[in-house]
Order: structure tokens, then C-alpha cells, then sequence
């Protein structure tokens, strides 16, 4: 056998040449002892589905990482290179290929080891260069903190990932492994990364379906991370399956004898639900361990799909079901492909007892979820979709990448993405999609399309109208309405739960923003120059020419990047226009460029005496984000109004008589240009209504009828706390066209017998 020629070789190498002279960890076992080639032994006892040609491979990526390791140890005093043959080891069990075996065994060689990708590409090819560039994280001296380090080298992983599944696949079992072997390290090295194993590593693990794997790391990071609840929960256990023995035998012996006279053969087999599980369902559910039913269960394996159905007419002949206990995960899977029938049962003596159905293949597919797809490829098995697992959930992480430049922000995204509980729900046409738990149907939207998220603007739930913050639950079908000019909601972020939809409207937003500030800015730098007699040059500084000279001259002194971002900055506030255009002029000057004496003219034309750089911004309330109307006065259409450049906060709009625009013109008079409304707005403005009643039956009756026979809307009531009294003052947000629609919506609430007193409030 190879691993045997392997040994033999590596003994007599040991025999005739000096320590040193042999590969890393070999040589310096204590004792000249081969527990390394050993331990490679038996990595290649588990690679017998491999042909000789890549048996080669991996052997010379043995020996190449085992030279790169040399002289290096773990924590607990072990040669380092017990670490790749064990994580190479789980790469076997699942049966990844031999591009993987070489990747598992080389995975730290260019963070740890100093080697290179070109070396490694020369060495090995590219595929297994890039698979452990995948796996490298960034060099933590670019960034100025550790977490910001430890999510740019996650999103680095996390993108190689969507490229190549098995760059996670050899990291879960890296984490694994790790796990595992984490008694040596310092205790707070060991929290941080069961922290991070459980809030990150698991839930990918549970989101590929790797079953098996997600069990095993929730319950090392439970144990690392309370120790002391974990010894507490996991006596419990020992003691309740020893109470509980004679429970558990009686019902698989039933069971048994049940299928037998049925003439169907099955698999039963008893399974324990987990320390962690179970810690989990008490503190939700805030129960004792003596009230945790489903503490134990059964698994029943059959031949093929509609024995799965007969198996379950079976049990619920042998014991009675519990009303609402039974979930058909076969012809609805979970995300991550998962299938079984579940049910739960009442046992002979009173106790809850869950079972699970289902077949070889779904078994297989539920305890290994994407890896199976080797699984089934050694073995021969044909026809199945297992590669498909998860890759909806890779692709909507190159979808979040697209939208998202930061990566702390691109790993919050992910983090909401990896809630391991779902809902089942229906497009109109029958289609089913997995969501979060409390997914709404503006994740619903963006789950279909992003542009349909985008446009969003209303939603039928089960035909009924409903607000676009309702949870969804499993079952209900989902009708998404549309229109044209419709964009996100920034209020949207506060329920949204996808982080597909999150990510979506945070780009829109900050794309629109960035378009509105840019031509805000735009156009209040040509008007203060206009106020100097010039024009705003052509070009940017990107081409060639005079133009591009004098931009490149302008961005250096005002330490911008482009163009753009100087007029967003100016759209923002953040840098005056008077004083960037007063650059500009200078720069022209020296140019030869002179006042035209019929711009200067118009810019004193449409200036104010008080403020001759700043031209006249028209407000039609198309502006979007980067101008707003200052709620401390709210001023509408037919108001004196002034505009305020707030720094990053863009154009403020305020009435020229508030107080709190007068407090702000003192301490910084610089900021305010001036502002007038547009001829005919193109929509309506919300102002504050202050409306004293009496007490009584149908006030606010009466009060929403005056305001809607005058077609004005309310968009906020508020009646304060005294209800006592005999009076009540009733806030309120109404929307109206102009100052006179207001005078008509006020005269028509005086005419309400209920109404004492209605006025406009301002701050």
C-alpha cells in the first residue's frame, strides 16, 4: 500500500541521515519516533477514492507543506503539521477532491510560511494557488484595528468562496479542527474565536446544510464560551437518558415490531437533541430542563421517497399525533436543501417523542449538505442537484458585495443573512422562497428582483392588503405592487431583515444621494460664479487642457479626489460655494480670464444685496435627500423662506422668520443662501396644526372629515396624555398644496362645532 512505502521510506531516511536533514515535523518528533508519517498514513488510508496520479499530487503538497512548517509548533507542543493532515483528513471524509486535499494541506503555508501565490502556482497549478489564497487572511498591518482586519479578510474569504465552494468547506474544517484541539490556548483567545465560530462559522455550516458539522461547532463554542452552563445542561442530559432508558427502548421496540408486520424495511435509530440546542430552546422558550420534551428522538432511514409517506401512516397508526406537530420538509426543503417528514408523537407513557423520515440520500444530504455532492460523485450516484445546495444564498453574497464597499458593513449584512430559521412563502404564480423569520414583504420584493424592491410601494398578503412592515409567516402568498417612480424608504432599514434588501437600499440611497448632492452642488457653484462675472470651465481633471489644469489645481487645494465629490461636498455643505467659486475666479485670473460684464450683471440680478456669491436656489420639492424642509418651523409654498448649508447634512430649508434659523444666522452666517419656491410644486408640503376640542363622541371624527373636505391629508395625530379634561389639544402633521390651501383647511376645522381653536404651530 502507498501509505506503508510511505512509512518505509521515511524510516529508512530516518536511519541513514542526520536529523536535520529530514522534512519538518518527522524530524523532530523526540526519539526519532514517525508520528507524522503516521498521521500522513493515515490521510492516505482515507484518499482510496483517488487515483494514483492525484495520490502524487497530495503527497507532494505533504512534503512541501511539512518543509514550509518546519521547526513551527501548535499551543498544545505538537508539530504544526498535525494541524493540515487533520484538516485534510476531514477534506477526505467528506471525499473533496484532490485539488482540496492539496489546499487543506498547504492552507496556512502563505500566511504562516512566507510562501507565495506564484510559487505555489508554479508548484501546484492555479486552481490550488487560489483555493489557499482564499483562505489567507489580509496582512492585519494595512488596518488600523482588528475587527475592521478581521472583516475585510472574512469578505476576502467569503468572495472566493462564491467562486469556488470549497474554499469553505476546507475552512470549516480548518475552524473544526481548531475547535477541537483549543484546550491549550489562553482563555480569552479561546472566547474570541468561539464567539466567532458561533455567531459566523456555524451558521454558514447550518446555511451549506453541513448538519453534522453545525451540531459539533455549537456545542465547542458552547462549551468554551460557558463552560460552567455546559457542564450543568450536559449533566442534565446524562441523567435524564438514564431516566428516560426504558422510555427510549420500549419505543423503539414497538416501532420495530410495527414496520415488521408492516413488511417495510427501515433504520431506526435513537437521537439526542444537543447540549447547545437544548440550552438555546430554554432560555427562548424560558423553560426548565424537566420541561424540554424533546430532549430525545428517532430517526427512521427507508428505501425511497413514497416510503417515507407510508413509513408515517405507520407511526401515526402505532401512536397519536400532537395537533400541529407535522412538517412536511420533502415537498417544501429548507434553504439549505434539507428533507425529512417530521412528527411528533405521544409515547405509551404520556411523552412527547419527534421523529424524523427520511431516505438514504436525504440523509446523507441533510447530515452533509454541499459536500455531499463529492459524497455522491464517489460513490456513483447520479441525477441529484446536490452541487445546487446553497447557491442561491453564495450568489446573493456577490449581489451584497456589488452594493457594499465597507467591509464591516458587508459582514453585518452577512450576519443578518445567516438566521438559521425560515419561512416558507408564495409568489402569485406558485413559486416558493425561503426567508428569515420575520422576513416582510419588502424582503420579499427584493428576494424576486431588486428592482422590484426598488419600486415598491404596496403588498397583498393572502389578497389582503396589508403594510409593507407585516412579518410574513410560513404558508401565505405574496403579491408585490409597483410603480414607476417609486424608490426605497430609508424607514424600510428599521424592519427590513434580509441582508440582500439591506444592502440594496443602503446602495440606492447612497447612490441617490450622492446624484443629488452632486448636481445641488453643481448648480450652486455656477451660480456663485455667475455672481463673479465667469462661467463654470468644462471638463474635469481627468482629461486634457487648459481645463483640466485648472480643475486639477482647484481639487488639490480643496483636497477633493474628483469632481464629483467636490460638488457633492459643496451639495453637502461641507465646503461653501461663495468661497470655492471665489478660488475658481482666481485661478481663472491668472488664466487671463475676465468678468463679462452681462454674467455679472445676471448674478447680481438673481443675488441678494446681503449676499452677493450665492445666487437663488429654486425649491420645487423634487430635490430629494440632500434638501429638506427644517421641521422646527416647516415652512410651505407662499412662506418667506432662507437656506441653510448645514455641514453634511446638504440644503436646509427654513422660514424666514425662525427662531431657530435667526440663532443660527449669528453663529454662522457664512452657511445661508438664498431660496425661493418654485412657480407650481410638484408635490405637497407637511406643516404643523395645532386644533383645541372639546371633549366628546366623535370629535376626531369630525376633525378628519373637515380635514379631508378640504383634500388635505394627516400624516401624524398626536393627543397628548391629558384625557381628563374637558378640552384636548390635537397635533397635527397635515399635508397641503400652498399657503392658501392651508387658510382653506384651517377654515373649515373653525366651522366644526367640536373645534374651540385651530392655529398654525412654528417653532
Amino acid at each position: 500500500m502507498p501509505s506503508r512505502a510511505v512509512t518505509a521510506v521515511r524510516k529508512k531516511l530516518s536511519e541513514a541521515l542526520p536529523a536535520f536533514m529530514l522534512g519538518g515535523a518527522a524530524a523532530l518528533n523526540k526519539g526519532g519516533s514517525n508520528v507524522e508519517a503516521s498521521s500522513f498514513a493515515a490521510l492516505a488510508d482515507k484518499l482510496d477514492y483517488l487515483d494514483s496520479a492525484d495520490l502524487k499530487q497530495v503527497r507532494a503538497a505533504y512534503r512541501f507543506a511539512d518543509e514550509a512548517h518546519l521547526g513551527q509548533f501548535r499551543a498544545s507542543g505538537e508539530p504544526y503539521i498535525t494541524h493540515p493532515i487533520a484538516v485534510a483528513g476531514l477534506c477526505a471524509d467528506w471525499k473533496l477532491d484532490a485539488q482540496a486535499i492539496q489546499a487543506a494541506l498547504m492552507h496556512d503555508a502563505m500566511e504562516d510560511c512566507g510562501i507565495t501565490k506564484p510559487e505555489l502556482i508554479e508548484r501546484f497549478g492555479a486552481p490550488v494557488a487560489e483555493l489557499v489564497d482564499g483562505l489567507t487572511k489580509l496582512d492585519k498591518l494595512q488596518f488600523s484595528t482588528r475587527e475592521e482586519g478581521q472583516a475585510e479578510s472574512f469578505r476576502k474569504m467569503l468572495l472566493a468562496m462564491s467562486r469556488d465552494v470549497r474554499v469553505i468547506l476546507i475552512k470549516l474544517a480548518d475552524r473544526l479542527h481548531n475547535m477541537r484541539t483549543m484546550d491549550a490556548m489562553p482563555a480569552n483567545k479561546r472566547g474570541r474565536i468561539a464567539r466567532e465560530t458561533l455567531e459566523i462559522y456555524a451558521p454558514i455550516a447550518h446555511r451549506l446544510g453541513l448538519n453534522q458539522s453545525y451540531r459539533e461547532l455549537q456545542e465547542l463554542s458552547f462549551r468554551h464560551l460557558r463552560p460552567w452552563r455546559f457542564g450543568a445542561v450536559e449533566k442534565a442530559v446524562g441523567r435524564a437518558r438514564g431516566f428516560r432508558r426504558d422510555i427510549v427502548d420500549r419505543v423503539q421496540k414497538d416501532v420495530e415490531r410495527a414496520f415488521k408486520e408492516a413488511k417495510l424495511p427501515v433504520q431506526v435509530s435513537g437521537r439526542e437533541k444537543t447540549v447547545y440546542s437544548i440550552y438555546r430552546k430554554m432560555r427562548e422558550k424560558h423553560l426548565s430542563f424537566a420541561q424540554v420534551s424533546d430532549v430525545f428522538g428517532f430517526r427512521l432511514v427507508v428505501g425511497t421517497l413514497p416510503e417515507c409517506y407510508l413509513a408515517l401512516g405507520v407511526l401515526h397508526q402505532l401512536y397519536k399525533p400532537m395537533p400541529g406537530r407535522f412538517k412536511d420538509y420533502i415537498a417544501i426543503p429548507k434553504a439549505n436543501g434539507y428533507q425529512s417528514l417530521h412528527t411528533t408523537l405521544v409515547s405509551p407513557l404520556g411523552t412527547a417523542v419527534e421523529f424524523q423520515i427520511r431516505t438514504e440520500q436525504m440523509h446523507l444530504v441533510a447530515e452533509k449538505g454541499i459536500a455531499a455532492h463529492w459524497l455522491y460523485k464517489a460513490r456513483g450516484a447520479a441525477g441529484t442537484d446536490a452541487q445546487a445546495l446553497g447557491a442561491m444564498w453564495l450568489q446573493s453574497l456577490m449581489d451584497i458585495h456589488d452594493e457594499t464597499r465597507d467591509a464591516a458593513e458587508f459582514l453585518e449584512h452577512v450576519k443578518i443573512d445567516l438566521f438559521p430559521d425560515s419561512v416558507y412563502v408564495f409568489t402569485p404564480m406558485s413559486k416558493i422562497l425561503a426567508l428569515p423569520r420575520g422576513a416582510t414583504p419588502v424582503d420579499f420584493a427584493y428576494a424576486i428582483h431588486s428592482d422590484v424592491g426598488d419600486h415598491c410601494i404596496a403588498a397583498k398578503v393572502n389578497g389582503e392588503s396589508v403594510a409593507l412592515r407585516t412579518e410574513l409567516r410560513s404558508g401565505d402568498v405574496v403579491e408585490v405592487m409597483t410603480a414607476p417612480s417609486a424608490k426605497p424608504n430609508p424607514a424600510w432599514l428599521n424592519f427590513v431583515r434580509t441582508g440582500r434588501a439591506r444592502s440594496k437600499i443602503r446602495h440606492y440611497l447612497k447612490n441617490m444621494e450622492g446624484e443629488e448632492s452632486q448636481r445641488l452642488g453643481e448648480k450652486l457653484l455656477a451660480q456663485a460664479l455667475r455672481a463673479e462675472g465667469l462661467q463654470l470651465p468644462a471638463g474635469d481633471a481627468e482629461g486634457e487642457g487648459a481645463d483640466a489644469q485648472l480643475w486639477t489645481a482647484l481639487l488639490r487645494w480643496s483636497a477633493s479626489r474628483n469632481r464629483e465629490d467636490l460638488m457633492i461636498d459643496i451639495g453637502l455643505g461641507k465646503k461653501i460655494p461663495s468661497i470655492v467659486a471665489k478660488r475658481l475666479a482666481m485661478l481663472l485670473g491668472e488664466r487671463g480670464a475676465r468678468p463679462d460684464a452681462l454674467t455679472l450683471t445676471a448674478g447680481r440680478f438673481v443675488a441678494d444685496d446681503a449676499q452677493p456669491a450665492q445666487g437663488t436656489v429654486i425649491i420645487d420639492g423634487s430635490e430629494g435627500a440632500t434638501v429638506q424642509l427644517a421641521h422646527c418651523c416647516r415652512p410651505i409654498p407662499g412662506d418667506e423662506i432662507t437656506g441653510y448649508l448645514g455641514r453634511g447634512e446638504g440644503l436646509v430649508v427654513h422660514a424666514a422668520d425662525c427662531g431657530v434659523a435667526r440663532r443660527l444666522a449669528q453663529r454662522d452666517s457664512e452657511q445661508w443662501i438664498k431660496v425661493e419656491w418654485a412657480e407650481a410644486p410638484e408635490r405637497s408640503f407637511e406643516t404643523s396644526v395645532s386644533v383645541l376640542v372639546g371633549n366628546g363622541k366623535g370629535v376626531l371624527a369630525q376633525v378628519a372629515s373637515a380635514v379631508s373636505g378640504a383634500e388635505a391629508d394627516i400624516v401624524h395625530l398626536d393627543m397628548g396624555d391629558d384625557r381628563a379634561a374637558e378640552t384636548t389639544e390635537l397635533r397635527m402633521l397635515i399635508a397641503v398644496r400652498d399657503r392658501l390651501h392651508l387658510a382653506e383647511v384651517l377654515r373649515t376645522l373653525k366651522r366644526a362645532s367640536t373645534v374651540l381653536r385651530v392655529a398654525r404651530s412654528k417653532g
